[in-house]
């Protein structure tokens, strides 16, 4: 039995809720309260409470009455009755008003106590696990709706391009018109490109364990440079890596490679266009058992306003940049699992930084 199990004890007999902290007290927290309003001032200030005993005789309202009053208050806390008299009539009200989970007889015995107690927190977790499973799955159907419509849309949208190209270049007979629409089938199956990275990092997020192994930033970085090297040059955006790595680390370099390619996608495509001195900025310090990479650049920067909402799914804060919503939020599930943490800093027009903090494994 566990002592932060919290049970509510009501009874208008002093003896009674006497009789009940002394027996319960040390395996259970006990709140008593003699009459209804002391209850429900109980409940208010310990919303931890599981369970409700309440008699069924009150000089102040009955019971039944009681429980049914406060269900839409305190739905949660598991109901049982106390009553010396249990006619038919009281057990059909208990059951459709007060939704009580259980009868106690009184006077009654320690066993029965704690056999009810027993059964009632059984109860109350299967229920509090039942409630976040439908909050999980309704959260799943939510983004359910949204993935639908992002493929209708995001897949669609590029194919619709290409073939519209195609059909207008089977018309044309001159080499310079073919270009034009060769360059418009570019861009379309660019975009399709990046949904479907997009869609390969979102599934990555949902296998099971994590795959780990010893990372060595200078490889992971040097591969990453590597990665940029043809925008840096054909865009005239300086890319400055820093490394300093005193320590082993362990991770999925998988999920660290997501991270880092969203967020430095995200800073090479919202640089200033027509600015001087474009830069994007990448450093790691691993030291005490964590990994503190910084991302940093001189960009577009962020709306105080969507700073907040930067991380949710299918978000975008800004046109300037094709992209479909998917980025950060990989980002912020990809640390859920790695256990990490982020922060960002921005301001308009002056630049962008986010602060990941990962552990090792």
């Amino acid at each position: 039995m566990q002592r932060e199990l919290e049970i509510l004890y009501i009874d208008d007999e002093v003896n009674n809720l006497v009789s009940f902290k002394a027996n319960f007290r040390y395996d259970y927290t006990i709140y008593t309260a003699s009459n209804t309003s002391e209850a429900e001032k109980i409940l208010h200030a310990h919303p931890e409470i599981r369970i409700i005993f309440c008699d069924q005789r009150m000089p102040d309202e009955m019971g039944i009455d009681f429980l049914h009053r406060i269900k839409k208050e305190f739905p949660k806390p598991i109901r049982i009755l106390l009553t010396a008299y249990a006619n038919m009539e009281t057990v059909i009200d208990a059951v459709n008003k007060g939704h009580i989970f259980r009868f106690v007889r009184k006077p009654w015995m320690n066993e029965e106590i704690v056999s009810a107690i027993e059964e009632a927190n059984k109860f109350y977790v299967t229920s509090s696990m039942l409630e976040v499973k439908n909050q999980e799955l309704q959260r799943a159907y939510d983004e359910l709706d949204k993935f639908a419509y992002s493929v209708s849309h995001d897949l669609r949208d590029p194919l619709t391009g290409v073939l519209s190209a195609v059909k207008l270049g089977l018309e044309f007979d001159t080499v310079d018109r073919i270009h034009e629409l060769l360059s418009l089938m570019d861009s379309s199956l660019v975009s399709l490109d990046a949904y479907i990275d997009s869609l390969r990092d979102y599934y990555l997020l949902r296998r099971g364990e994590l795959m780990l192994s010893e990372i060595n930033f200078n490889e992971l970085f040097a591969s990453v440079r590597q990665f940029y090297n043809m925008y840096t040059q054909n865009k005239d955006v300086s890319f400055e890596i820093s490394v300093d790595q005193k320590e082993i680390f362990s991770g999925d370099k998988a999920l660290l490679e997501l991270i880092l390619h969203n967020l430095l996608s995200n800073a090479f495509k919202y640089q200033r266009k027509g600015q001087e001195n474009q830069y994007v900025k990448l450093s790691v310090n691993v030291s005490e058992h964590k990994a503190t990479i910084v991302v940093s650049d001189n960009g577009i920067g962020i709306s105080p306003e969507y700073v907040e909402d930067i991380f949710k799914l299918f978000f975008r804060a800004s046109d300037q940049a094709k992209g479909m919503g998917f980025g950060l939020y990989n980002v912020q599930n990809a640390l859920l699992k790695l256990q990490g943490k982020i922060e960002v800093q921005s301001e308009p027009n002056q630049g962008t930084t986010f602060t990941v903090v990962i552990p090792s494994k």
